[in-house]
């Protein structure tokens, strides 16, 4: 039987803390997250939320996506709806649905998120500085903080961006949002 998607990320996680040589200790002090916390992340023990991967992969100078890439199969020019991969961040409800995921074949990848209302991820850095983000809202309102600049997107707005700094995504307490991210 497949392993499921939390187990092969909690493998994944271990095997890139061991070939850049970090401890739990010094990963602690990269990451932001106690040691224990990683352990338990590593172990299979619990999920890491969207914001822990984050600063993980920030402190492997990897995207989120290419880290759930190394998780997942091999390319594929086709994915059907049922083959896409499904993550959801236990602390927000975030749900994450990988359409197009990346590949070293391929330079984009696609997700299609869906934010509950009143609901808010930060990230205190990008996991690649400068990845170009496509971002188009397909339902709901969304507010977005890039690098300390300010969006409201609601239903058929796009904001295309470079992502240097902090970012931070936000749902009004009435609404969630459901948008699709190209990441370039």
């Amino acid at each position: 039987m497949e392993q499921n998607l939390t187990e092969r990320i909690a493998q994944r996680l271990k095997s890139l803390r061991l070939s850049h040589n970090f401890s739990l200790d010094q990963l602690s002090a990269l990451s932001g997250h106690s040691r224990a916390t990683l352990s338990r992340i590593e172990n299979g023990d619990t999920s890491p939320t969207a914001a822990m991967l984050g600063s993980l992969c920030a402190a492997y100078k990897i995207s989120l996506s290419r880290l759930m890439a190394m998780v997942e199969a091999d390319f594929a020019p086709q994915i059907t709806k049922a083959q896409q991969q499904i993550w959801l961040d236990p602390e927000t409800g975030l749900e994450r649905i990988l359409i197009s995921p990346p590949s070293n074949m391929l330079s984009a990848e696609m997700l299609k998120c869906t934010l509950p209302a009143g609901k808010s991820i930060h990230y205190a850095q990008p996991t690649k500085q400068g990845m170009e983000h496509h971002l188009y809202m397909l339902s709901g309102l969304l507010e977005l903080e890039v690098d300390g600049q300010q969006y409201s997107l609601k239903p058929g707005d796009c904001l295309r961006y470079r992502l240097f700094g902090a970012s931070q995504f936000k749902t009004p307490k009435t609404q969630s949002a459901t948008y699709i991210i190209t990441l370039i």
